[in-house]
């Protein structure tokens, strides 16, 4: 890892992440009541779980995809997933990475990024992911936006141009 975080998705990884990208855009295309995004918890390059977004499903703000992710690699594995990598269409929210940090989670790789996405997707759009990893309490870093014109046009800020 570099020492501004960033990191080379392996090859498993991108291939969760073009999964992901095409579950997105069926949700898109088949649920008019679901955000599309999907995300997976990859353990040892060998994906362990999958999350959707269920906010509006459950009406439980906290129900994020990657959260879903973590939460059902966690249903089977006692010993939990540290050391595991989250991929998913959007970039994550605050919440959701503080909670991959919380759970030992210490790669993400997403599609969708920042500047380009919607600001609705941030809570406190003045956090960079720069300054989240740079205040780890241990190794933590990203690739993205990887793949983000496959999936863009389910997140992104019409009133942007980039």
């Amino acid at each position: 890892m570099s020492n501004d975080h960033t990191i080379e998705p392996t090859e498993a990884e991108l291939g969760a992440l073009g999964k992901a990208i095409r579950r997105a855009l069926e949700i898109s295309e088949t649920h008019d009541d679901r955000a599309p995004i999907v995300a997976a918890c990859l353990i040892d390059d060998e994906v362990a779980a999958w999350g959707d977004n269920e906010v509006h499903v459950a009406n439980d703000p906290s129900r994020h995809a990657e959260i879903v992710a973590m939460a059902n690699a966690c249903g089977d594995r006692p010993e939990g997933i540290d050391g595991a990598s989250v991929v998913t269409t959007l970039q994550p929210c605050e919440m959701c990475l503080g909670a991959m940090r919380m759970a030992g989670v210490t790669r993400v790789v997403f599609a969708a990024g920042r500047p380009a996405v919607r600001d609705k997707y941030f809570v406190y759009p003045g956090l960079k992911l720069e300054d989240f990893a740079g205040s780890a309490d241990g190794p933590f870093g990203w690739a993205g936006p990887v793949m983000q014109d496959d999936v863009l046009r389910l997140y992104a800020d019409p009133q942007r141009e980039d």
